[in-house]
């Protein structure tokens, strides 16, 4: 058996839908551990284009369980949305192919009313960027211990209480923020609705995954963001409100075994999406040329991604916090023929060096980029499956990214499509 992690390196968006889906078939089990429906996948299988945002991408796979831990929080609504419309594309879908966490707490829709209300307070200047979508205060819930959880659907009158109990404090938070306050019995009623279309996947996932590792079974944990959006090892505020690395993989699936490797994704470039500090961003036409090449639009949102050179410095950084073995280095062929390609390899702050972004908002406002130069390659990489279909240039650049982020590059994705990747070293070999 092998239990192998596939994380974010970055500000997520690196293609981890494309690089899990790639590895599920190796894998029995996939499990999502953090987050929720604000990040999202993009699977292209066959022709075919999957947009996942709560379900595992491990779904797509026939024979293969998908399971949500715990450690996600779970719009209902949104996840039985999801589950019909990827029904809808022939997938096949039943409660013996996806388990969800009894114990993973649920967004409601004042989750997302408290969300956007709080945004539009704090002003343009003050916003996080978030999706919207109730996140942060779903997870705020969780931690004051007062979220509505999966198994609570399966009882009505522990259900009444546990809404009441989360309105004595929304309630009193929407009033200051000059909004509505919410009503107890529209909200019940609304989670008797859809109770049906999730209870019938509940599970004690804990439960699964344990009867799953003692069977043996290659599990796949898939996580959601990236590290640098970790509520702890981020561009703090400007974070997802879980952590995002490997090491919550475990109490985010309920799981008691160890990794044996941890995959971090990374694009050949970097983008961010929302607000925050960005050192290596392009505001200029080679910034704008890679968002149109790497159509750099959220699968969520559909917002526009900030797009920059890759930040040597911030991978090394994920490498070192996440406990990353390897990179999957995504979208090389965004960087065709460009005649020169630039990596971020530190930083200077008030006129001092620095190899790593420091923690102060302040400063990494005030991060200058130090860069290397390469040449560039006019040959295209798009869909090329061996080292030796990759251009002499571009496997210097591949292998400068190695020595300058210390983990070895052990995949590389050349296009959306599944095949289009180079496999170095199997994550799944490391048992």
């Amino acid at each position: 058996m092998a239990n192998v992690a596939v994380v974010g390196a970055q500000w997520g968006d690196e293609g981890k839908g494309k690089v899990v889906d790639w590895l599920s078939q190796r894998a029995d089990v996939v499990v999502r551990f953090q987050g929720g429906h604000n990040a999202g996948h993009t699977l292209v299988v066959d022709g075919t284009t999957y947009k996942l945002s709560l379900l595992p991408a491990g779904v797509v796979r026939s024979g293969k369980l998908a399971v949500i831990g715990n450690g996600v929080v779970v719009d209902p609504w949104a996840l039985a949305e999801e589950i019909e419309r990827v029904r809808g594309q022939g997938l096949e879908l039943t409660p013996d192919r996806l388990r969800i966490a009894d114990n993973a707490c649920l967004i409601l829709p004042l989750h997302s009313r408290v969300d956007r209300a709080r945004e539009a307070a704090a002003g343009r200047g003050g916003r996080i960027g978030t999706t919207g979508r109730g996140i942060g205060p779903a997870y705020e819930d969780k931690v004051g211990r007062r979220a509505v959880r999966v198994c609570d659907l399966a009882d009505e009158d522990l259900l009444r209480e546990r809404v009441d109990a989360l309105l004595q404090h929304h309630n009193a938070l929407l009033r200051g923020l000059g909004d509505e306050p919410v009503d107890a019995e529209e909200i019940v009623q609304q989670l008797l609705a859809v109770a049906p279309r999730i209870l019938p996947f509940a599970d004690r996932a804990w439960k699964v995954l344990d009867g799953a590792r003692g069977e043996g079974a290659d599990i796949l944990f898939e996580g959601a963001q990236g590290a640098m959006l970790d509520v702890d090892h981020g561009t703090y505020p400007f974070v997802t409100s879980s952590n995002t690395l490997a090491g919550q993989a475990l109490a985010g699936a309920g799981f008691g075994g160890r990794m044996h490797c941890t995959l971090g994704l990374a694009k050949a470039y970097t983008t961010r999406v929302g607000s925050g500090p960005f050192p290596t961003e392009l505001d200029d036409e080679t910034g704008h040329h890679l968002g149109e090449r790497g159509n750099e639009f959220g699968t969520v949102t559909g917002r526009a991604r900030r797009c920059g050179w890759f930040d040597a410095a911030l991978v090394r950084q994920a490498v070192s916090v996440g406990g990353i073995n390897g990179i999957a280095l995504t979208k090389l062929d965004v960087l065709d023929g460009l005649e020169t390609v630039k990596i971020g390899v530190g930083y200077r702050v008030d006129g001092e060096h620095l190899d790593h972004l420091p923690a102060s908002p302040r400063l990494q406002a005030r991060a200058e980029p130090v860069y290397e130069e390469m040449p560039g390659w006019s040959q295209s990489t798009h869909g090329a499956r061996t080292w030796d279909e990759l251009p002499e240039n571009a496997v210097a650049y591949v292998r400068r990214i190695e020595a300058l982020t210390g983990a070895p590059v052990t995949m590389i994705s050349t296009s959306p499509e599944r095949a289009d990747t180079i496999l170095v070293a199997d994550p799944f070999g490391a048992a």
